[in-house]
């Protein structure tokens, strides 16, 4: 892990920023599947005790987000075929169903933020190196800025938790710039995702949402960044 934690403001509750910022990491796949994270540095890195960071892991780890292995390190765990399929289909269902919940909510100002955002997503695809870290945050933020609209906290964080489980292996696919990135199609679907939102379409809102994530894991499968399911997507 390339040190992407960030000391911690006191005035803020320190175990909710740990947690947080944690969060962040797996959300937006800077940690990969199987590595370990080393919870002393991760503690000097944010500038706290030892406490809020297992405090966090603990909680990481019940929503198995985060694993102990039996020599008591903690890593983030390597799916399954059959749970990186399960994981995929249960997000087509609740991603699609909270794009159809934030119709209704999407303004004007919402639209032109998404637009400025895939734009940038498309132009950090183009350049790519360093750039691909942005590159993962900025569709985190696309997707969860359009979940935030549905005005649903309790669906907000059942999204969350896929997406913790999910996010390292999106690296894998976002991070190195396979060819899916270079062809620019998750920007393609967003785009498309935007202007039905703006359009008020739920039915090709939800299509554009569940493309992007059909395409993503039928990418990673074939290239086998994870198992390849039995019975396929």
């Amino acid at each position: 892990m390339n040190n992407p934690l960030k000391p911690v403001l006191q005035s803020e509750t320190l175990g909710a920023q740990v947690l947080q910022q944690i969060k962040e990491i797996l959300l937006t796949g800077q940690i990969t599947p199987g590595e370990s994270l080393s919870l002393r540095s991760a503690a000097e890195t944010l500038g706290v005790s030892m406490m809020p960071v297992r405090q966090a892991v603990y909680e990481l780890v019940a929503d198995q987000a985060l694993e102990v292995t039996p020599n008591r390190s903690v890593r983030v765990p390597v799916l399954t075929a059959e749970q990186f399929q399960e994981v995929t289909q249960i997000r087509l269902e609740v991603e699609s169903y909270a794009v159809e919940k934030a119709v209704p909510n999407v303004g004007p100002d919402l639209i032109q933020s998404l637009r400025e955002q895939n734009a940038e997503l498309s132009e950090k695809m183009t350049v790519g190196g360093e750039s691909l870290g942005d590159v993962v945050l900025l569709n985190k933020t696309i997707h969860f800025s359009i979940y935030a609209a549905a005005h649903m906290p309790t669906l907000f964080k059942i999204i969350e938790s896929l997406w913790l489980r999910i996010g390292p292996i999106l690296n894998y696919d976002l991070r190195s710039g396979s060819v899916r990135t270079q062809k620019k199609v998750a920007v393609v679907y967003h785009e498309a995702l935007i202007n039905a939102l703006e359009s008020k379409d739920i039915a090709a809102a939800r299509q554009a949402l569940q493309e992007d994530i059909k395409t993503s894991y039928n990418y990673i499968v074939s290239q086998r960044y994870a198992p390849r399911a039995a019975s396929g997507h």
